[in-house]
């Protein structure tokens, strides 16, 4: 199932409405599609030598401070034990290698 849209609620960002939805279906992986291949410990745009995580725990990404997602989602999601791959949706056929399953990006777990 694909979800697109906000809550309707100030504060919320589309990727907590993401996993929220994704919480109230018991979802077992979000896929988050955006236009990096995965999670860095800092901006990719902004930083050449930025690195990139294969699999990153929940609780590490809310350590650093990674802006992919913000750190309501990252809570939400480890809190209801959902599992978060991060992918550049702009390459094409990731988005069938995301849902098949196969390593694209950065999977974030609880550990």
């Amino acid at each position: 199932m694909i979800f697109a849209a906000g809550t309707g609620h100030p504060f919320f960002s589309t990727d907590t409405a993401a996993v929220l939805r994704a919480a109230q279906i018991k979802a077992e992986v979000i896929l988050k599609g955006t236009d990096v291949d995965g999670v860095y410990d800092r901006d990719p745009h902004l930083n050449a030598d930025a690195h990139r995580f294969d699999q990153l725990t929940f609780a590490k990404a809310i350590e650093l401070g990674v802006r992919v997602m913000d750190t309501t989602a990252f809570s939400l999601s480890w809190e209801r034990h959902i599992p978060i791959v991060v992918f550049n949706i702009t390459v094409p056929g990731n988005f069938v290698r995301a849902v098949l399953g196969e390593p694209v990006g950065t999977l974030v777990t609880e550990g």
